[in-house]
């Protein structure tokens, strides 16, 4: 189970690092896009606008929140993929639920 534990924190905390490299790269270049400056260096500034700062805060906290979420789910499917099991740490207490709605949704079309 160590080496079980060792090789999850390994593979589950590289993918995550890899995702919020490009998730920040993608939310600095949304904000360029949507807003036409760049990205505040440092929200904390009081330089920085109120606005400004609570909205960039908004979009990277937000960006990389969902980011680490799909990271994390993608990596303990592959995970469970290889090994059979889900990674350490991440157990279904649901009972199967999420594999029950997942279904659902599905057929729905959701």
């Amino acid at each position: 189970m160590a080496a079980g534990k060792l090789g999850w924190r390994i593979f589950g905390g590289l993918t995550t690092v890899v995702v919020v490299v490009v998730t920040k790269k993608v939310v600095d270049s949304s904000w360029r896009f949507v807003t036409g400056s760049e990205p505040p260096a440092n929200p904390e500034d009081p330089d920085t606008t109120w606005q400004e700062a609570i909205a960039w805060s908004l979009a990277s906290g937000v960006g990389v929140a969902v980011a680490r979420l799909l990271a994390t789910r993608q990596a303990a499917i592959v995970w469970r993929r290889w090994t059979g099991e889900l990674p350490p740490g991440i157990k279904g207490d649901n009972d199967g639920k999420d594999r029950q709605n997942l279904a659902v949704s599905a057929a729905s079309g959701r």
